[in-house]
């Protein structure tokens, strides 16, 4: 397997320190973009090769680029955070660059390696590392590396061209004012995967599946959409972009990966920030109907949902057809602001890496 060198090309012209800052005041989330990106093309019988940090721009593509058609598309999520000695580390990249792998074999598409995948996030953040925000708040840079297939042509197959692509944004804190419960809608008839499908891929695909159970959701004044599973209906899976966490007292359970659920890296991470602090972290099944019960009848303490983005998002108010009903009041958990602050303070380093999970690049 090749790893390519990348050859360095800056921007002869990029944003200002004075357009910088003004962008980093109030990022948002994927709304500005840094100035370069990194680029891999992957070629059958060559390889991996041409690796190169560019201006950001755009990318030109044929009307019949295989990826336009057939969807063969991957994409991550991590972030890179300024630490308080003002160096920069990203957050779990290795584990990042491993699920890449898995959703590329599932695509039918190259697999990177994982030394390459960490060295073209860290060329990135190294050359546009002014605009990581400063030390202290929960803002970040946001990497987007993605992998789509380039190859020219209508035939059914997998592509003989990909092009890999990493992009990076500032992203703001996600709850500006303090954290926000977010309200639910269970779809009971729209599934998001299935077993054997691509459901534990972080491809496109399944995000396109999800955007119109979504809609429906923020037509019933939800602001997430919580899928179950496709065979029974019952089993409680994921949201359309989070992992779900259920607290009992001392006890904290998240759905089985089945195949049909994306195994999220805040997920695998909280389970083991969980167990440091003292908790009983573990996988089970959990059925719509015992959610309803057990937070009815006060066993079930709270509710969450983590990723990337967020971080850990609390559940307040949980509807489906025919009922309604409320977590923890309402309002955000003790259980989930203390795992949310503890994963947080890693990330800023402030709190001792244990267990080696960030990149630092100096």
């Amino acid at each position: 397997m090749t790893t390519p060198t990348i050859e360095l090309k800056p921007s002869a012209s990029p944003l200002s320190d004075t357009e910088r800052e003004a962008v980093l005041a109030n990022p948002g989330f994927g709304r500005h973009f840094t100035d370069h990106m990194v680029t891999i093309k992957w070629t059958e019988g060559r390889g991996w090769h041409d690796g190169q940090l560019v201006p950001y721009a755009p990318i030109p593509l044929d009307p019949a680029t295989n990826v336009l058609h057939y969807a063969q598309e991957i994409f991550e999520g991590l972030k890179a955070y300024r630490q308080p000695d003002g160096s920069v580390a990203t957050f779990r990249p290795d584990k990042n660059a491993r699920r890449f792998q898995h959703s590329a074999h599932r695509l039918g598409m190259p697999e990177l390696p994982v030394e390459t995948f960490i060295e073209a996030c860290d060329v990135l953040v190294r050359q546009d590392q002014a605009w990581v925000p400063a030390h202290g708040g929960e803002e970040s840079l946001y990497l987007r590396p993605f992998m789509i297939g380039t190859e020219v042509g209508l035939g059914v197959k997998p592509s003989n061209e990909y092009l890999f692509v990493v992009i990076a944004c500032p992203a703001g804190a996600y709850f500006p004012g303090g954290v926000k419960p977010v309200s639910i809608w269970v779809s009971e008839d729209r599934v998001r995967a299935v077993p054997g499908g691509m459901g534990d891929a972080k491809t496109g695909g399944n995000y396109a599946a999800s955007l119109l159970a979504q809609a429906e959701a923020a037509a019933k004044g939800c602001d997430q959409v919580c899928y179950l599973d496709a065979v029974e209906h019952k089993w409680v899976e994921e949201l359309g972009g989070m992992n779900l966490c259920l607290v009992y007292g001392n006890k904290i359970v998240t759905p089985s990966l089945t195949g049909s659920i994306l195994e999220g890296v805040t997920r695998d991470s909280l389970l083991t920030v969980a167990r440091d602090l003292g908790y009983e972290a573990e996988e089970g099944r959990v059925s719509i109907d015992q959610w309803q019960a057990d937070s009815e009848n006060g066993t079930l303490t709270e509710v969450f949902a983590c990723g990337t983005a967020a971080v850990i998002t609390p559940v307040g108010t949980v509807k489906r057809a025919g009922a309604e009903w409320n977590q923890s009041n309402g309002e955000p958990g003790e259980v989930t602001l203390k795992l949310r602050e503890a994963l947080l303070d890693l990330q800023r380093g402030t709190r001792e890496d244990s267990h080696g999970w960030m990149h630092r690049l100096g």
